[in-house]
């Protein structure tokens, strides 16, 4: 099965017309991944249930979009049964009691949960380099990353594996691997999704999304998991569209703003050079494009890493090897359990983020740091939302260049941080936002980011649509990829 040449609609005419069914299907899948992962490692569990998943949706019938189309989950969104491990020792032998609503909801319309995607350890990091069961590769340039956190579940839509996935996005953790990857990624509105039975990270920013080589195979994931929940009091009871019936490419009255900061944080020219083709397309189609200032943007990385950093301090507690999970050996007493259990089972970064955020949340530093940061992002939203007021959307480039070798920036904290600076903005107002191909610069992807107004997810769709419709980008194949699939 080649889903590089896929879409959700071919396969749902194949299940449906029986010209194969969903246990040849995932099994075509699997055999896929078997052949793929010596290239990309793509995943860290493969799901052993998924064979006979398929043969129950065979028996009930194809009576969903989404019935018997595998589907690559992060191994950061907990899965009943089936091993989950946030990329982290200190969880690499918990196998949860339940699923997460996102997954719940994508089993009950059929779909069938193929594996659990390999990410950086609990979501922090931009190239999946921090993750306890290696380093996956860019289907692009098995040299290059794949971008972070969710690069695992980039790397399998962008190889072939799968024909969605879905990831998280705390700061970009969508958009910048889908850029690097060539393909199309979603972070929607904070609580449009539901993060009930995701593994937190910052649970102020953290938020659910799909990545897919088609804008139109997201707008049918993203359908199906959107929606209140009971479970997570932070989601919304506003009605979910059909997004994929009410996908269309008209742009014409459209009023798009660009942020000048966004070419004056280091953006790659190569790049800039791409975004300005995208941008001049949506003028052909009748759309404005106008640059805006939007000053909070400057301080994006230093307040978001002291915000996502103390929400990480006080969400990561909970791993002391008492209830689940890693537990050290040759223990003293309790305190000797916390400390060697945290030291063995969490990997630098993650060390690094705590250490930050329990600094910026103690008594003696809450005020000058914890306290600002929060006073800087109602800043964002502010300033963003007054945009908003004018223009259908803000747009730029999804990260400053394309994607970088591996090991390049392992070693520079600072230097990895500002992968992130073009993607925060959106988390911290919590605004639906995209990433799209807008090109290729030295043979490497890069993306366009489309932001709008709250609950606009059908508005970055449509726009996403009409750029793909356009450039056709899903027509490329990545270059490790010609010929293995």
């Amino acid at each position: 099965m080649n889903y590089l040449n896929e879409t959700i609609d071919s396969l749902h005419q194949k299940l449906s017309s029986k010209e194969i069914t969903a246990e040849e299907l995932t099994e075509q899948t699997l055999e896929n991944i078997n052949k793929t992962e010596e290239k990309v490692h793509a995943f860290i569990t493969v799901n052993e249930k998924s064979v006979d998943d398929a043969k129950k949706v065979d028996a009930s019938g194809i009576n969903d979009r989404l019935a018997g189309i595998p589907i690559a989950i992060k191994d950061n969104i907990v899965s009943d049964g089936i091993l989950t491990t946030a990329a982290s020792k200190i969880l690499s032998n918990f196998v949860p009691v339940y699923s997460a609503t996102v997954l719940e909801k994508l089993e009950k319309a059929g779909a069938i949960n193929i594996g659990k995607a390999n990410m950086d350890e609990f979501a922090m990091g931009s190239s999946t380099e921090t993750s306890h069961f290696g380093k996956t590769f860019n289907p692009w340039d098995l040299t290059k990353v794949p971008g972070g956190s969710s690069g695992g579940s980039a790397a399998a839509v962008a190889s072939g594996e799968v024909i969605a996935a879905l990831g998280t996005d705390t700061g970009g953790s969508i958009r910048q691997p889908a850029a690097f990857n060539g393909i199309f990624g979603i972070k929607p509105t904070y609580g449009r999704v539901s993060r009930w039975g995701v593994i937190a990270f910052a649970s102020s920013l953290d938020q659910v999304g799909v990545l897919s080589k088609r804008v139109e195979d997201s707008a049918e994931v993203l359908s199906v998991i959107a929606g209140v929940d009971e479970h997570d009091l932070t989601s919304s009871e506003k009605e979910v569209p059909d997004y994929r019936a009410n996908l269309n490419k008209d742009m014409s009255g459209m009023k798009i703003a660009v942020p000048k900061e966004f070419k004056d944080q280091g953006t790659n020219s190569a790049v800039q050079e791409q975004i300005d083709i995208a941008l001049a397309a949506y003028e052909k189609m009748g759309a404005t494009v106008e640059e805006v200032s939007i000053p909070a943007i400057k301080h994006a990385v230093e307040v978001y890493y002291i915000l996502a950093s103390s929400e990480a301090s006080s969400n990561l507690q909970r791993y002391d090897g008492i209830r689940y999970g890693f537990r050290a050996e040759n223990i003293k007493n309790i305190s000797d359990m916390y400390v060697k259990t945290r030291s063995e089972g969490f990997g630098d970064e993650i060390k690094r983020r705590v250490m930050l955020g329990t600094f910026a949340l103690s008594a003696g530093s809450y005020d000058a740091y914890f306290k600002k940061a929060a006073q800087v992002r109602t800043m964002f939203i502010q300033e963003m939302d007054a945009v908003l007021k004018d223009y259908d959307f803000i747009m730029g480039p999804s990260t400053t260049s394309a994607a970088f070798g591996i090991g390049a920036k392992i070693d520079d904290p600072l230097a990895m941080y500002m992968n992130d600076v073009l993607t925060i903005p959106a988390n911290m107002a919590g605004l639906p936002a995209a990433s799209v191909p807008a090109g290729l610069v030295d043979g490497m992807p890069v993306g366009l980011q489309i932001i709008a107004k709250p609950f606009e997810e059908q508005k970055v769709l449509n726009a996403s649509y009409a750029l793909q419709e356009e450039n056709k980008f899903y027509e490329q194949i990545p270059t490790a990829m010609k010929g293995a699939n």
